[in-house]
This record gives structure tokens, C-alpha cells and sequence, in this order.
């Protein structure tokens, strides 16, 4: 369901969905009152939310549209200012699976391939998590396995093999996240506040202004330092850097030092920041030394760089389907036999802590 008070932007949503047979657009509602009883109607798995609209805005109706449905996936929609970014990322915390900035007028939207492509993938991938009747995979641990390709591992296998973790200490903690990343993040970090040493290196599929939000939220979670990475800085232990919106975020080796770098490189995964160029570069400076994780969101960013990571001799950490909003990411490199660990959210912390702890080299 396509809820906007535009009916141009109604309209034309509703045409590029339907171009796509796996989708069935079964109403449109002009405002918030509408689009509860539309809701109550139609039982839609997965609604696009507009946050400005007259009679009753997107937040207000967001609540309501969940207690129609406490699984309906929804996802806020609007322009990209530093106001809406902050009420995107309240709605996520407020039971909102997901957030698209739209773009500025009806003619930008039109002319936005990405804007229409990454909409239809969002859908797609909460309408398929909406449906799913997980069937949780037998994991085996203490049984190596070869790192698998991209494009080799299959979502849905009975069983999901572990690697041993690097006996080696980490000296960077670096984290991969996209649909239902912010508060995932808010999860891992808020447990993580006031004992973690490490750098932690953060890349979230995220927009210009929205990734300076969520820095600003995660130091009000922590109480720590937490800002967007700037080209040049150095890593420092105890700080966590956010790669900027459209800045895909690396380290190289200064000397003694390690820096942060940032570049416009082509997106990777159709993303930009990707996870797989910051992966890449951190298994080349930490190497063996180097602890990951991958949480929530579609695709499967992160595949590739991870099989870079632990073939170095790090180790990688994945959220597990059931706590996942889209087990893509997390999935992806789960099944392609990467991880040293598959575990819930409330779980990701302390197995942080725990493989920290744990290293005797």
C-alpha cells in the first residue's frame, strides 16, 4: 500500500510497482486516517509511509497501521533534510522496518532510476521477510570451512557451518549494516558502552545527513565518542566512526599510524558507503587481528570482503535470521560458511565481548 498526500507521487509509485510482477499493489491513501482503514481492508504485508501528509501524518499513523498488524513492514518515506532524517530514524525506532529519502520534487522522482530501483528492492525484500515462516538452520561449530565464492551460499540450508575463531587479540571491531542497521546498532553498541577499547569502523547503507543522525544518537546511546569518519583522521581506540552518506569508508597504514580514508569509488552492491571496500582494506592493514560483524539487511554486501577478512585470519560475526528484519547480509555470509559465530541480537554483544576475551595471542 502506497500512503502519500501526493497524488502524483501515488500514482507513479504505484505504476513502477506494478511493473514488477512479484508485487501487487492492493491500495493507495492520500493521508494517515485513510490509510488505517484501507489497512484494516486490504491486510497489505508491507506499506510505503509518506511522513508529511494532512488530518494524520506518517508518525502519528505509524503506531496505529502496527496495531492493525504488530508484522506489517513499513517503510517511512521522505525528502532528505536533517529534520526528516531525525524523525526517520525516530520511526525506526518506533516499529518502522525501514526509511527511503524521496526525492526532492515529482520531476526528481521521475527521473530517479536508483530512487524507483532501490524502492521495488526494499519492498521486495520486506515483503519476502513478512511472509516467511522461518525454519532455523541447525548450526555446527568447531568445523572449519572454506571460505565460499559470492554467489555460492544458499539461504535456507538445514545447516550452517562455523569456523574457529582467530586465537589472535583484535584491534579493530568493524560492523556491516543496512535494512533495520540503526537499531541494530543501538542494540550491539548500548551494551558495548563504557568497557569496549577497540575502534569500531561502522558502514551503514545510509544517505547523506541521515549517517550524521545516527552518529549523533549512537553518542547519545553510549556516551561516547561516535562521529562521521573524516579523510585523513586518525583511528584511535574507543571511537566509533561512521562511514559518510555517498563516501565509501577505508584504512590504510601511515606508518605507526592507521587513517581513515574516504572515496567517491563506484558504488559496490549498488551501494555507496558498501561494506566490501571497507572490509577489504582493514583485513589488508589488521589482518588476523581484525574482528567483524555483519547484522540485519538485504543483499549481500559484505560477502565478498568478508571472505577477504577471514582469509586473512580474522573472524566475522552474523546476526541471526530470526532477529533479523532482512537475514540478506547476515545471510549471505552465514551460509557461505564465513562466520565464527550466528547468534541473535541481544547475543551479538556479548559474543563480542566473549571472542575479545577469549584471544590469547
Amino acid at each position: 500500500m502506497v500512503v502519500d498526500d501526493s497524488a502524483v507521487i501515488r500514482g507513479m509509485v504505484s505504476r513502477w510497482l506494478k511493473e514488477d510482477p512479484a508485487i501487487s499493489v492492493v491500495g493507495t491513501a492520500s493521508n494517515g486516517l485513510v490509510a488505517l482503514k484501507d489497512a484494516e481492508k486490504h491486510k497489505p504485508d508491507v506499506v510505503v509511509l509518506d511522513i508529511e501528509m494532512p488530518e494524520m501524518d506518517g508518525m502519528t499513523a505509524l503506531p496505529e497501521l502496527l496495531k492493525i498488524d504488530p508484522d506489517m513492514k513499513i517503510i517511512m518515506a521522505s525528502t532528505l533534510t536533517t529534520r526528516n532524517a531525525e524523525i526517520s530514524l525516530q520511526a525506526l525506532a518506533n516499529g518502522a522496518a525501514d526509511y527511503i529519502p524521496k526525492p526532492g520534487t515529482s520531476r526528481d522522482a521521475q527521473q530517479s532510476d536508483d530512487f524507483q530501483r532501490l524502492l521495488v528492492e526494499k519492498i521486495k525484500a520486506l515483503g519476502a521477510a513478512r511472509r516467511l515462516k522461518p525454519g532455523r538452520g541447525r548450526i555446527v561449530a568447531d568445523k572449519p570451512a572454506a571460505a565460499a565464492p559470492a554467489g555460492k551460499g544458499t539461504y535456507g540450508e538445514s545447516k550452517i557451518t562455523l569456523r574457529r575463531a582467530s586465537p589472535y587479540s583484535p584491534k579493530v571491531l568493524a560492523v556491516g549494516s543496512s535494512t533495520g542497521g540503526p537499531q541494530a546498532l543501538f542494540e550491539v553498541l548500548g551494551y558495548l558502552k563504557g568497557n569496549f577499547k577497540l575502534p569500531i569502523l561502522i558502514t551503514q547503507h545510509m544517505p547523506p545527513t541521515f549517517t550524521k543522525i545516527l552518529a549523533e544518537h549512537i553518542t547519545r546511546i553510549t556516551g561516547g565518542e561516535c562521529h562521521e569518519a573524516v579523510d585523513g583522521e586518525k583511528v584511535v581506540a574507543g571511537c566509533v566512526y561512521i562511514a559518510p552518506g555517498d563516501w565509501h569508508m577505508i584504512v590504510e597504514q601511515q606508518g605507526a599510524d592507521v587513517v581513515i580514508r574516504l572515496n567517491q569509488a563506484p558504488p559496490e552492491n549498488f551501494c555507496r558507503p558498501a561494506v566490501d571496500p571497507m572490509f577489504r582494506s582493514i583485513a589488508k592493514v589488521y589482518g588476523k587481528n581484525t574482528l567483524a560483524v555483519i547484522l540485519t539487511g538485504m543483499g549481500h554486501d559484505g560477502l565478498e570482503g568478508g571472505g577477504v577478512l577471514v582469509e586473512a585470519g580474522g573472524s566475522l560475526i552474523a546476526q541471526d535470521e530470526a532477529s533479523s528484519v532482512v537475514w540478506g547480509m547476515p545471510g549471505a555470509v552465514a551460509t557461505g560458511g564465513l562466520c565464527s559465530a550466528v547468534v541473535p541480537l541481544t547475543e551479538v554483544g556479548p559474543t563480542i565481548e566473549r571472542m575479545v576475551a577469549g584471544s590469547t595471542q
